[in-house]
């Protein structure tokens, strides 16, 4: 997401590196790469020049600090400029109304209906909600189908009418049931339709006219560029919506729809799907988006995602047992596993600053712990609890069972034996404060 954009803009700004002084002619050349990097990554022209526009006015008109290059100030000002671009601040969803109706729009094939699946998970999981879908799209074959499985994947019920083809009737039938049921948000999924089609346009207007949805989203490909974002100036001519979801940004995509959208159509986007899982859907912060842009990581995000999977007693249980040295590897492996829940392993490493740029030619899958995964499931549950037992005779049984060699089972215990040491001097906090001062930079 937003590589190539990224590379070019950093190649942009080491025009005003090591220059002594923001002057008219390296502004220019800096902000005339910058333009070239957005269009690129397929920006709106208007879109594009506007920006460049701005962050020259502020950059001529500031003067620089001693202790600030050239460089540092218009990169500060094209991630101030950045952010104001896709929104300045994050939009939440309006759920004060009991209960909150949320209507889903968009082209055929953008993702609407995995998206109200995954926007059903995200409600129930992180906002406490008791959701209902409604399949509303009466057209396309087994679209009721793939909302059941949906549902049934993430605990949400699904209401559903087969045979019946009108949306508007559904959709009130919908909200009579979630009312009877304690069902606090309402989302309704929609037929995929082009906004050149009357009467499918007419049909979502007349949907929206009579459940008065409190919150309309408009879901589209972020992969489409800038065809999304005309499609989005179309539909908000009509239906007047209050966000964007951006699906697929996880995908080779240019990034222009995300720095387009909120100017063009001037309504903020509210989510982004970052995958095909259905926990794979996060809010749109847009100072983190300029963040990830300018390469400076997104270190916010990735410790959100560690709470998620944080549990306290867990936590309390295992520190004492690091703190007696009994860290075992059954403790390593739930370890693993929570990191692995929190999301794609490249994309995680690349919200700590300065190593996304590092792994940008490195192929770091998914199944970077599988390997030693299979290793600590070929040993016995004696094994796992007290690895000193691990003779040769024991490392060649594992090495067999796991698919790896010996190497690599001898190469886990000493790293293992090795993180367990550092574990139990660093729960010592005399010891911890002992090794920062031993640090280099650290003594008084």
């Amino acid at each position: 997401m937003f590589e190539n954009l990224s590379d070019k803009l950093e190649r942009a700004f080491k025009i005003v590196k090591g220059q002594g002084k923001i002057t008219e002619i390296n502004v220019a050349e800096t902000l005339k790469e910058v333009r070239k990097a957005l269009l690129d990554a397929d920006v709106n022209f208007k879109v594009a020049k506007q920006f460049t526009d701005t962050v020259k006015t502020k950059a001529m008109g500031q003067n620089v600090l001693t202790a600030v290059s050239p460089g540092q100030l218009m990169i500060k000002i094209a991630h101030s400029e950045l952010a104001e671009l896709m929104g300045g601040q994050k939009s939440e969803l309006d759920l004060k109304s009991n209960p909150t109706i949320i209507l889903m729009s968009g082209l055929q094939g953008s993702g609407k209906t995995t998206l109200s699946g995954k926007l059903a998970n995200f409600l129930k999981s992180k906002r406490q909600k008791q959701p209902l879908l409604v399949a509303c799209d009466v057209y396309r074959p087994a679209a009721i189908d793939q909302l059941k499985v949906l549902g049934e994947q993430i605990g949400v019920p699904v209401f559903a009418e087969p045979g019946n083809t009108d949306p508007v009737d559904i959709a009130k039938k919908a909200i009579a049931f979630a009312k009877e049921n304690h069902h606090n948000v309402i989302i309704i999924d929609t037929a995929g339709r082009l906004a050149v089609d009357e009467a499918m346009m007419n049909e979502i207007s007349a949907l929206k006219q009579s459940v008065k949805p409190h919150e309309i989203l408009f879901v589209v490909d972020a992969m489409t560029g800038q065809d999304a974002v005309n499609t989005a100036k179309a539909f908000n001519d009509r239906l007047d919506f209050n966000g964007v979801v951006l699906t697929k940004l996880d995908g080779d995509t240019r990034g222009g729809a995300a720095l387009s959208i909120k100017t063009v159509v001037n309504k903020p986007i509210k989510f982004v799907g970052t995958g095909e899982k259905l926990d794979a859907l996060d809010v749109f912060h847009p100072e983190r988006m300029a963040d990830r842009i300018l390469g400076m990581g997104d270190i916010v995000t990735l410790v959100e995602k560690a709470q998620e999977q944080f549990d306290e007693v867990e936590a309390a249980r295992l520190q004492k047992k690091i703190a007696k040295n009994q860290f075992n590897f059954d403790d390593f492996l739930k370890q693993i596993q929570q990191i692995k829940k929190m999301g794609n392993m490249k994309d995680l490493m690349g919200m700590i600053p300065g190593v996304g740029k590092a792994l940008k030619d490195v192929d770091v899958s998914n199944d970077s712990f599988k390997h030693i995964e299979a290793i600590i499931k070929s040993m016995t549950l004696a094994e796992r609890e007290n690895p000193a037992i691990l003779n040769g005779n024991r490392r060649q049984r594992i090495a067999k069972g796991s698919g790896t060699n010996i190497q690599e089972v001898n190469k886990l215990l000493k790293q293992f034996e090795d993180m367990r040491k550092m574990m139990k001097m660093m729960s010592n906090p005399a010891n911890a404060a002992k090794m920062m001062r031993q640090m280099p930079g650290m003594r008084k």
